[in-house]
């Protein structure tokens, strides 16, 4: 059976936890809490993009990195990023969706 592992982006993507029936939540708890969410992914895809501009900036200068680790660092960057540009393109068209809906 093969391991597989996937970027720190899609870890994060775990199934959401179901609150207790019991439990109400305020809007605001859950503003904050999808704020946070979204802000913790967002900086997850910039340090996946950073720690590979750095791997190519250490294989132009000459520095001693193996090309596949900085060709990995970049696929998994890459990948990252088009992950999230795909939630957003997905979160915008259910927006102007609801937009479009008449009351």
């Amino acid at each position: 059976m093969n391991n597989v592992t996937f970027s720190p982006v899609i870890q994060k993507l775990d199934p959401v936890k179901q609150t207790e029936v019991s439990k109400t939540v305020t809007p605001n708890e859950v503003h904050t809490s999808f704020a946070e969410y979204l802000k913790n992914s967002i900086e997850t895809v910039n340090d996946a993009q950073i720690k590979s501009d750095q791997m190519t900036e250490k294989l132009a200068r000459g520095e001693n990195v193996d090309l596949h680790d900085v060709m990995i660092a970049s696929q998994k960057a890459s990948v990252s990023v088009q992950l999230t540009m795909e939630v957003r393109n997905k979160a915008v068209e259910a927006y102007q969706e609801v937009m479009r809906m008449q009351v």
